[in-house]
């Protein structure tokens, strides 16, 4: 196994000029790595570049400049190894609505090379939960189906790594489980690297080790999910006083509201204000507290803050 499942070094890409405006650069020197048997997070908003990176990857976007290596793969010198080490699954739902999914997955692996007799259809429409749908039209499938289709055509010649696309973008509760709970296997049973793109931050907060957030087309942030996390130090202390209030409690450092229900948000940072401060702030304005509880930054806090600051 290499060290790295992908490696990319000064990763450039402009778009020629379209309808009188100007090139667009919507890469500007990406410098990443994605540690093998990694869940990798690939996060930033709409058009930050996050797409053009994995077109990138899979071949269908030619770079302007910089060098990608997928398993050990340089994209330039081994094409057709770089293409074969990594399995994309779409946002775009582009399956040819009169194949049946074994159908579909069969060219799928006959596109990649994968001999009749390595071929794992069967397998793969198990785990998709597509056994029963087998010789079915791709037409008559529900959306969620066919989203599990594109997963199972990710998957038909047994890459290292796995792209996931915006996976459970418009999908029920029950489809996006069942996802989840085959790219946990994957990654733990068989080592898969699985680099996933999502606009639902708490998924990435669960599933990933590692984070990378893109903006306008710069790497703005890559660390661990935890560090990440950790650069936020915020918390937020919420205190359900035992009666009605007359003023709220107030010292240096600490940001207060009132909530519904007469409960009382206390915010403060934890590097320079200790808990005991804040309910001795309390207790000064003779507040008898009847619970509390503390919330702390998450995911979405530290994606907006490090968005905003790169604008």
């Amino acid at each position: 196994m290499t060290q790295d499942a992908i490696r990319i070094e000064g990763l450039r890409k402009t778009y020629a000029s379209q309808k009188g405006q100007g090139p667009k650069e919507a890469l500007k020197g990406i410098d990443l790595t994605i540690p093998s048997g990694s869940v990798f997070g690939l996060l930033g908003p709409n058009g930050a570049g996050k797409s053009t990176l994995i077109n990138i990857l899979a071949g269908l976007v030619v770079k302007t400049a910089g060098n990608v290596q997928i398993w050990g793969w340089d994209q330039d010198d081994n094409p057709r190894q770089s293409r074969a080490a990594i399995g994309v699954m779409p946002q775009e739902l582009n399956l040819d609505p009169f194949f049946t999914p074994r159908a579909a997955l069969e060219v799928q692996a006959g596109l990649y090379g994968v001999p009749k007799s390595k071929r794992r259809s069967d397998e793969i429409l198990r785990m998709i939960g597509l056994e029963d749908k087998a010789n079915a039209y791709a037409r008559t499938l529900s959306g969620g189906m066919r989203r599990r289709l594109l997963l199972g055509k990710a998957l038909v010649h047994n890459p290292n790594v796995l792209v996931l696309d915006e996976p459970t973008a418009g999908v029920d509760i029950e489809l996006r489980q069942m996802l989840w709970n085959n790219v946990r296997k994957l990654n733990r049973e068989e080592g898969m690297t699985i680099i996933l793109t999502t606009h639902y931050l708490e998924e990435a907060e669960e599933m990933c080790d590692e984070i990378a957030i893109i903006n306008q087309g710069s790497l703005v942030a890559r660390d661990s999910t935890a560090n990440l996390l950790g650069q936020l130090d915020a918390k937020t202390m919420v205190i359900h006083p035992e009666d009605p209030i007359a003023e709220l409690p107030s010292a240096v450092g600490l940001s207060v509201e009132e909530r519904q229900g007469g409960a009382i948000a206390i915010t403060y940072r934890s590097t320079k204000t200790t808990a005991e401060d804040v309910l001795s702030a309390v207790r000064d304005q003779n507040i008898r507290i009847r619970d509390v509880r503390t919330e702390q930054a998450d995911l979405e806090d530290v994606f907006l803050s490090l968005t905003r600051s790169s604008a």
